[in-house]
């Protein structure tokens, strides 16, 4: 339950006097649905004016705030002109205040003949006069709403203005509670942080980073705090630790020497699954760097201890995937291995259910089906789930269900995640990375060539199909219109089956699972050779045909995105090609962007990069612009403080009496305010 004291920050921004609905649509489209969102809503810039006595051509540009009285209206009749105010300032200096469009009369209504105003605007020259265009504000001398020195800028949508806003956020103001303070004290102190009540008001009020820093440093130390009640919890089941013999691993015939990576993180994993505290491992490896090695030892040694290991993909295909590839390692060993999605029906699927409950079924691959309450194991003790970030928290959670003790977890990412975000998403974790390929694996060679030269591109596809080779052609996603991506796919796959005829497949984001899958494996089969797409094949299809990845519009794209695209091809000995294909015009940020992806394949430095350029949403596979888990901290504050925020969260735990103590009870606060209170109830329900 969350705590009386934080009711009002959560009501609805309906209830506040002259939010009507007209008001709530446009609010609602910022997110700002409730008290607290419009108290986070933070200003994007702020207007700064200069108080002025007399007018003075030294101040043409600047904004001023100036007393006048209005002298003389004017206008030409004609509906198109404009209506000219004239003003003079106390020393008779004369100002024409201009007003386009049909709001004269309301000028003329603010601005009467022979009355003193107080005016603010930019000061500009027209001629030889000294004018100002519709005024920001026009205030009668003495009447509150007087303009500010400083006035915050808030994002904003239609139908909402500026000075309504900041009106909301000063009513939003009014309903702040006194809470106490969760921020260790000395890290308070040395920050020169305000104490969160003021922090909030301040931010509304002045330009001020520290108040901005603090502020969104609440939020990481909660989402910090919520992953270590995740872990504790998670600690205090216990685990059926694993011993095995080493008489499956050491009859495993791998197709190549383990790296030195490979064999590091090995010793790792191993380390974790002999004791009873469960393992919860985040193993971060780029594409083709082995994983799927590292996990298969792990599941035999599982094996190898009279117990059961499972494997969990986020989609079918690539669950059949991963299945196809370890038969193929574990042929000739005594290993039943089996598979499990929601295309197994009737007695197919029957006989996997009763082979996993009396255990003669040793490792199941399958999709999130695998962990659904009719599917029961007789000795589950370690599970393995592939690109993690298509599962939550609570998926992991679900694992504790199964098997004798809480299954050991290996959680795997193709997706480089750097420090900071990896602390942020994954912070009840260890962390393991295996950062080098194995031998004889030809780094992927990545050319920028401009949209212009589109004809050429197809000659070189022409000649790469005939040579009996297969290749990707991804279009971008374009935010505008839910169908733009269908459109996209679909009128380049026409353009291209002129050419090309029944080669050509089309696969995008709005068709069913099923239908995709099947295009999907047409083309891994080889019946089709040409695959149009959009960015859903960008993770984990292994197609080893394919050694020529066309990514078109690639400056629309982030480098995260661009690089697990190119992690498609160059899977087989062939020698692979990622043509990047650029717009015409494109900016810096794009510019540098695409040069870093011809310079380097290193997907760890390419990650660091690219939270610099376009945030973490993308990294995190959340959203193709770059939205962050963060609401209130931004990606550089992310990066700052983040680390500051684990070692507080650690300090609380471990030193200040937990969540029982007095800054335990403030922190619950915290928790409850950015609704990471999941991390409570785990505690409490274990």
């Amino acid at each position: 339950m969350r705590p009386d004291i934080l009711n009002p920050l959560f009501a609805e921004v309906r209830a506040m006097k002259g939010v009507g609905p007209g008001l709530a649509k446009p609010l609602e489209k910022l997110g700002l649905v409730r008290i607290k969102d419009v108290l986070y809503h933070f200003p994007a810039s702020w207007t700064y004016r200069k108080a002025v006595q007399r007018l003075d051509v030294a101040d043409v540009g600047s904004n001023i705030i100036l007393a006048v009285t209005v002298m003389d209206h004017r206008s030409s009749g004609s509906a198109r002109a404009p209506l000219r105010i004239y003003a003079a300032d106390a020393e008779g200096n004369y100002i024409t205040l201009t007003f386009f469009g049909r709001n004269g009369g309301w000028a003329r209504k603010q601005l009467p003949v022979g009355e003193a105003r107080i005016i603010s605007g930019k000061l500009d020259r027209y001629g030889d006069e000294l004018q100002m265009v519709h005024p920001d504000h026009i205030v009668a001398v003495g009447e509150a709403g007087s303009p500010g020195l400083a006035e915050p800028v808030y994002p904003l949508s239609e139908g909402l203005t500026n000075k309504r806003m900041g009106q909301l956020a000063t009513a939003a103001l009014e309903h702040l509670p006194d809470l106490p303070e969760w921020i260790e004290p000395s890290l308070l102190t040395a920050r020169n942080w305000a104490g969160w009540n003021s922090a909030v008001n301040q931010v509304h009020h002045k330009d001020d980073e520290a108040n901005r820093d603090r502020l969104a440093y609440d939020e990481l130390f909660s989402n910090q705090l919520a992953m270590r009640l995740v872990r504790a919890a998670m600690d205090q089941r216990k685990a059926v630790p694993i011993a095995g013999t080493g008489q499956l691993v050491d009859r495993l015939q791998l197709p190549f020497a383990l790296t030195g990576a490979q064999q590091r993180v090995i010793a790792e994993i191993e380390g974790d699954i002999a004791q009873s505290r469960p393992m919860l491992r985040l193993l971060q490896g780029d594409v083709g760097a082995g994983k799927t090695m590292v996990a298969l030892r792990a599941l035999l040694r599982a094996v190898e201890a009279g117990m059961q290991g499972a494997m969990l993909a986020p989609t079918e295909i690539l669950a059949r995937q991963h299945f196809a590839g370890l038969q193929k390692l574990l042929a000739g060993l005594p290993i039943n291995i089996a598979i499990l999605t929601g295309r197994e029906k009737g007695k197919l699927r029957e006989a996997t259910l009763m082979g996993l409950a009396d255990g003669s079924i040793h490792i199941l691959v399958g999709t999130h089906a695998i962990f659904q309450e009719a599917v029961t194991y007789k000795a589950l003790a370690l599970a393995v789930i592939d690109e993690q970030h298509r599962f939550g928290v609570s998926q992991r959670l679900m694992l504790s269900r199964k098997g004798r003790g809480v299954p050991h977890l290996l959680v795997m990412t193709a997706t480089p995640i750097p420090r900071s975000l990896a602390l942020a998403a994954y912070g009840e974790m260890d962390s393991s990375q295996i950062d080098e390929l194995p031998p004889g694996r030809t780094p992927v060679e990545t050319r920028v060539i401009s949209q212009e030269r589109l004809p050429e591109i197809v000659d070189g596809v022409a000649r790469h199909l005939s040579a009996g080779k297969q290749a990707f052609w991804v279009c971008p996603l374009v935010e505008e219109s839910e169908n733009s991506d269908l459109a996209a796919a679909e009128q380049r796959a026409e353009m291209l089956r002129l050419r090309f005829g029944e080669q050509v497949a089309v696969v995008h984001g709005r068709m069913k699972g099923p239908e995709k899958d099947a295009v999907m494996e047409r083309f891994i089969r080889g019946e089709t050779r040409l695959l149009v797409a959009t960015t859903v094949i960008e993770v984990g299809v292994d197609v080893p045909n394919a050694s020529l990845m066309i990514v078109e519009a690639a400056d629309r794209f982030g480098l995260a995105q661009l690089h697990q695209l190119r992690g498609r091809v160059g899977r087989g000995a062939e020698k692979s090609v990622c043509l990047l294909i650029r717009s015409a015009q494109i900016g810096e940020t794009a510019r540098a962007r695409l040069a870093l992806m011809r310079e380097t394949n290193d997907g760890f430095r390419i990650a660091e990069e690219d939270l610099k350029l376009r945030g973490a949403g993308e990294l995190l596979g959340t959203r193709q612009s770059g939205d962050s888990p963060f609401r209130v901290a931004t990606p550089e504050q992310v990066r700052a403080l983040i680390s500051v925020a684990a070692d507080d969260a650690r300090l609380l735990l471990d030193r200040d009496g937990g969540l029982a103590g007095p800054r335990g009870e403030a922190a619950r606060l915290c928790l409850y305010l950015f609704e990471r209170d999941a991390g409570i109830a785990t505690l409490r329900g274990g």
